[in-house]
């Protein structure tokens, strides 16, 4: 498996609890306040329900702090509780985990040329088509990258600037996946991108001798 979302890697091997369904009106409350006060104030609610839960999830990841608020008030129980007493582990298979890690200035650089592309590739027209589907609340616009599109198209920012705002926004996502990762267990780090033959060279090595 590859991929750069902690959250589905931990959910293969260690399991997902069984949460409460979402509940669409508490989460429009939630997303409310955070327009009124900024995400620090959901931070200190879940900070009140349960701090370990706060203590893991970044003060502006809005989606996971209005998940994690919506567990504790509709199971009346501590995320945290449950996330512990309801997982399930994969079984019956050996687990590697390979982790890149490239040197930062380098990763800030690519990370810079896809924004540029996304939005030189049809990114603004792509927005613009969600918005009219399905209007301004949708949640994909919220993301990274179309919230600056969306942006661009109300006329709160010129291509330049909502182009800056993606790379930094998605400068601080790959610095929030970083620290993620560096609390995974047992893993085997690599100095690179995955896509220089000498990183797959030590990845393939590194695969051999655990068979």
């Amino acid at each position: 498996m590859v991929g750069g979302t902690g959250l589905y890697l931990r959910a293969l091997l260690d399991g997902l609890f069984p949460g409460p369904p979402r509940s669409q009106e508490l989460r429009e409350r939630l997303r409310a306040r955070t327009t009124e006060k900024g995400s620090e104030h959901l931070h200190r609610i879940l900070s009140r329900l349960d701090r370990e839960a706060a203590a893991k999830i970044h003060s502006n990841d809005v989606p996971k702090l209005i998940r994690a608020i919506e567990v504790c008030l509709s199971s009346r129980q501590k995320m945290t509780a449950m996330w512990r007493a309801g997982r399930e582990p994969l079984q019956g298979f050996r687990i590697f985990r390979l982790g890149l890690n490239p040197e930062r200035s380098a990763l800030y650089e690519r990370i810079n040329r896809r924004a540029i592309h996304m939005f030189h590739a049809g990114l603004v027209k792509e927005t613009r088509s969600l918005l009219e589907a399905y209007g301004e609340k949708t949640h994909p616009l919220e993301s990274l990258g179309y919230k600056q599109a969306l942006q661009l198209i109300r006329g709160e920012s010129d291509e330049a600037a909502a182009i800056r705002e993606a790379q930094q926004a998605h400068r601080n996502y790959a610095k929030r996946q970083m620290t993620w990762f560096r609390r995974e267990p047992d893993v085997a780090w690599l100095e690179g991108f995955g896509d220089e033959k000498a990183v797959q060279q030590t990845a393939m090595e590194l695969v051999k001798k655990q068979l």
